[in-house]
């Protein structure tokens, strides 16, 4: 049965919608039961046509100017959407189609506890009230696998990790046995283990339940395992659509062939690099030995400690001249604190980090740098590209000069932007020239370590693939040392000479990057890799992992035990287990 029949759909914005179409004569079908994914890089229209089916798009400044969506309801009756009321429209969102959103920290109230929020849907669509209502709210969140969903239910939703988070945003979603779920890139903000445990969720449901779902997502990859069918989308325009395999194996249009070819493909270390010997004697760019950071929590009405956060636990490396090493591990793991550390953003508890240059001693050292994740966030919109990288000369305590202007054009030109950039702003450029834009002010003062800390993960594959690409180059050019934090292993495996996986605030696996992607011994490295997705996996499907995240919350004077490494060649080693 089709449960969703759009066609030629038409979505325009501003005063004239017609001479501004977003959406562009986009057409397709969705069986009761079936997965389509709809996939594009950012701004082909893809997120707007999810928002269109419910008309959520009306709220965002956009109109539907021409086109069907017909809508088969629970009774039998067939609806188009384009056509309804608003009062008609109210009804059926979240009683028939549920809609799970991006981010989940700004698609829930901060106010609200996460029970108050998830009984709204039964307040609304089936009229339950006090007790009802959050007996309700509790079956919703177990069904989503949230253990304790009793106590959880009381949470605020800054008490819960992103993994959980969107678990609830699934919950509410699915609080009245939608027939159709839109899921608008669900998982991008997630690590790709908490990605994983969420594809298996969906994928799960929607056997038990018989909806039909829409998947929304940049990462042409990540659909291989849950899509029955897939729509590419370019420029507002489906250029291909067909069965996932179809497209997958044998595409027909120039963009999904692009699309294709610039998904990272995990190939279990073969792909690794293999460009960089350590020399015998050669001192490294920098030495960490024994960083520890702690954070106090304190309680009560003194505020007495009453214990510690062990978010970084005696953690040490060394980085050599022209070298790569990826930090990897899920979020909380301790990853970005032992970066920021490095950089004096954290203060660490104890430890010290040694560059060939003397110690690190404030966040404004010349010889370390660093590339945000967000390049949205990490650069000041009033600011003009020219003050923007001039920042860290002038935090240096340095003057722009002509040279200063001089080496700007220079820099601009190496990462690939026009001189020009310096009189625009950063409203004017797409996500990955942002990011060359960071890259630049990083470089500024002739770093001899850049960390990059998930420098590329909030970019389109084909744009992140771009920027690899560029790093690689840079680095060869200036013989710098990168730092790469991450939690993605498929991208790590393009860019890392070396691998340390951090698990709980502690270093359980490090070596070279080809011997440990090929060979992992602990079991956290073995669960990293498992949960890639990947192209070539499609016929091994996400399996929910009922395991709990080990509490990083220690007693006070809590000191952990000695650990145990165990050598497997090639300066690799890993933890010893119990």
């Amino acid at each position: 049965m089709t449960l969703l029949s759009v066609k030629d759909l038409r979505v325009g914005f501003g005063q004239d919608p017609a001479k501004n179409e977003i959406v562009k004569g986009v057409s397709f079908d969705l069986e009761a039961g079936e997965t389509l994914a709809i996939v594009g890089e950012s701004g082909s229209g893809k997120s707007v046509t999810a928002l269109s089916i419910n008309r959520l798009v009306d709220f965002g400044g956009g109109r539907i100017i021409g086109g069907s969506i017909h809508l088969t309801r629970a009774d039998g009756s067939v609806l188009d959407v384009t056509q309804a009321s608003e009062p008609v429209l109210e009804k059926i969102r979240g009683a028939e189609i549920g809609m799970i959103f991006q981010e989940p920290m700004t698609s829930l109230n901060p106010v609200l506890s996460i029970g108050t929020q998830i009984e709204e849907s039964f307040r609304l669509h089936r009229g339950l009230t006090g007790r009802q209502a959050t007996a309700a709210a509790k079956d919703a969140l177990d069904r989503v696998r949230i253990p304790d969903a009793a106590r959880r239910l009381r949470y605020a939703p800054n008490q819960l990790s992103g993994g959980m988070l969107q678990r609830v945003m699934i919950a509410t979603a699915l609080a009245c046995n939608p027939r159709l779920l839109i899921a608008d890139e669900p998982t991008t903000a997630l690590d790709v283990t908490v990605q994983a445990q969420i594809m298996a969720l969906l994928a799960e449901l929607k056997r038990e339940t018989g909806m039909g779902m829409i998947f929304i997502t940049h990462d042409i990859g990540l659909v291989a395992g849950i899509a029955d069918r897939v729509m590419v989308m370019q420029a507002g325009q489906a250029v291909e659509q067909g069965a996932l395999d179809a497209v997958l194996d044998r595409p027909q249009h120039s963009y999904t062939k692009h699309l294709l070819s610039a998904v990272p493909h995990f190939e279990s270390g073969r792909a690794a690099r293999t460009d960089f010997k350590r020399k015998q004697g050669e001192a490294p760019a920098l030495s960490v030995d024994g960083l520890t950071v702690r954070f106090k929590v304190k309680n009560g009405l003194f505020s007495r400690a009453q214990g510690a956060v062990h978010a970084v636990e005696n953690v040490g490396f060394d980085l050599m001249p022209g070298e790569t090493l990826a930090i990897v591990g899920e979020s909380g793991s301790g990853k970005s604190t032992t970066a920021r550390a490095i950089l004096g953003l954290v203060k660490p508890t104890r430890g010290r980090f040694v560059t060939h240059k003397g110690s690190i001693s404030d966040a404004t050292d010349p010889a370390t740098q660093m590339v945000f994740q967000n390049p949205y966030a990490s650069l000041n919109p009033r600011l003009r590209i020219d003050s923007i990288l001039a920042e860290p000369v002038i935090a240096a305590g340095g003057k722009v000069t002509n040279e200063t202007r001089e080496k700007m054009k220079a820099l601009l030109q190496r990462v690939g932007l026009p001189e020009d950039s310096l009189e625009r702003y950063p409203h004017q450029f797409s996500g990955g020239q942002r990011q060359r834009l960071c890259i630049a002010r990083a470089l500024m003062l002739n770093p001899s370590i850049v960390v990059l800390d998930e420098a590329v993960s909030a970019l389109d594959v084909s744009v992140q693939a771009k920027v690899l690409e560029l790093l690689v180059d840079l680095q060869k050019e200036f013989g710098l040392a990168y730092l790469f934090v991450s939690h993605d292993m498929a991208v790590v495996e393009r860019i890392a000479h070396r691998i340390a996986v951090v698990y709980a605030g502690e270093i359980v696996e490090i070596g070279e990057a080809a011997s440990v992607l090929s060979n992992p011994q602990h079991s956290y490295t073995k669960r990293l890799i498992s949960a890639v997705p990947s192209i070539d996996r499609r016929n091994q499907r996400f399996e929910i992992d009922t395991r709990q995240v080990a509490s990083l919350v220690r007693p006070p004077a809590y000191e952990p035990p000695e650990a145990r490494w165990r050598d497997y060649g090639a300066d690799h080693r890993a933890r010893a287990e119990a």
